[in-house]
């Protein structure tokens, strides 16, 4: 039964990623806005959403259901932690597994660099503020609250720094062009702006149902695993509410359309890097043991190994990213 909901899961996930890519690209073309924007923020934050819930539910709910603080607490730290892992590792690495067979392991991949780099650049800075709030004892209550502060900032100082390139970018030829008809077009509907957002809704809540549905089959499958609600968080719950990101750009990048296939992944990088760290920084004791130094640590090691081959020009091929999979590999390993 676990496995049934796996595929309805998988299908039901697809196909609403198929919806909000095609709608989200519709609406980046009624805006007029760059193809950076479109994946860095609006598909970066709208696929993030399920994974955002996740360590929130999970903290708060244990308060109100009288359940051991701690268990709320692990997950939620662990989902928050694993998220950014995920993304720096294994969905690079994914996406590169997916278009080598259409381009080749040494084939050119061209996002737009400037805001490439950009992303990388603030999610590092963010990442790394919260990596060293993990060694802010608890009890300093005005230092955590002042770095969980500076996180919201950080990200908000990102949303306002990529909008403001928006124009330039578009004036270079960078702007969202949507290829294909709106879905909902085809019954009967017209291309405006309410059914443009009719179908990014129906495409998002595909996605968030179908990524609970997700968790619930995994959470079924491991009560077998002898591992505490911390490693399960570190390890299973990311690889479920990441899956929207992974097909989306999947998707976009089998279509050539690498801008916005990067961007959704280092879009949701800088959004993972930085609020939902603020949530565990302010909400949870945000402590530094082994298997969290470790998750961050290679997290930081995957983002600024992209970072450098991006910043030093290098042409991005699928097989750079065959070391953001071995630095999962070796994290997996370590803590199963």
């Amino acid at each position: 039964m676990d496995i049934f909901l796996l595929i309805v899961a998988l299908i039901v996930i697809l196909a609403g990623a198929e919806a909000f890519t095609n709608a989200l690209e519709h609406l980046g073309d009624r805006l007029g806005i760059s193809e950076g924007v479109t994946g860095s923020i609006f598909a970066a934050v709208g696929t993030a959403l399920p994974e955002a819930m996740v360590p929130i539910v999970a903290i708060f709910s244990t308060a109100t259901s009288g359940a051991p603080a701690q268990l709320g607490e692990e997950v939620g730290v662990g989902a928050i932690l694993g998220a950014p892992m995920m993304l720096s590792t294994l969905t690079l690495f994914i996406m590169a597994l997916f278009v080598s067979p259409q381009r080749g392991w040494r084939g050119a991949l061209t996002p737009e660099p400037t805001g490439l780099r950009r992303d990388l650049r603030w999610f590092l800075i963010s990442f790394g503020l919260s990596a060293v709030a993990l060694f802010v004892p608890h009890h300093i209550t005005l230092a955590r609250i002042g770095i969980g502060m500076a996180l919201v900032t950080l990200y908000f100082l990102y949303v306002m720094v990529t909008l403001r390139a928006s124009a330039d970018l578009v004036a270079e030829g960078h702007g969202t062009e949507a290829e294909h008809a709106l879905y909902l077009s085809k019954a009967s509907l017209p291309t405006n702006m309410p059914v443009i957002l009719i179908q990014l809704a129906l495409g998002l809540g595909m996605i968030v149902f179908g990524a609970n549905l997700f968790v619930d089959g995994i959470e079924g499958l491991s009560h077998w695993l002898d591992i505490s609600a911390l490693i399960l968080s570190l390890l299973i719950v990311p690889v479920a509410t990441e899956l929207p990101e992974k097909i989306n750009s999947i998707l976009w990048i089998r279509r050539r359309k690498d801008t916005l296939a990067f961007g959704n992944i280092t879009g949701a990088l800088v959004f993972q890097g930085s609020l939902l760290p603020a949530i565990g920084v302010l909400l949870t004791p945000w402590s530094p043991s082994p298997p969290v130094l470790l998750g961050a640590g290679l997290t930081l090691l995957a983002g600024g190994y992209t970072y450098l081959l991006v910043q030093r020009g290098v042409t991005l091929r699928p097989y750079h990213f065959l070391f953001n999979g071995l630095c999962y590999g070796a994290y997996f390993f370590a803590l199963t």
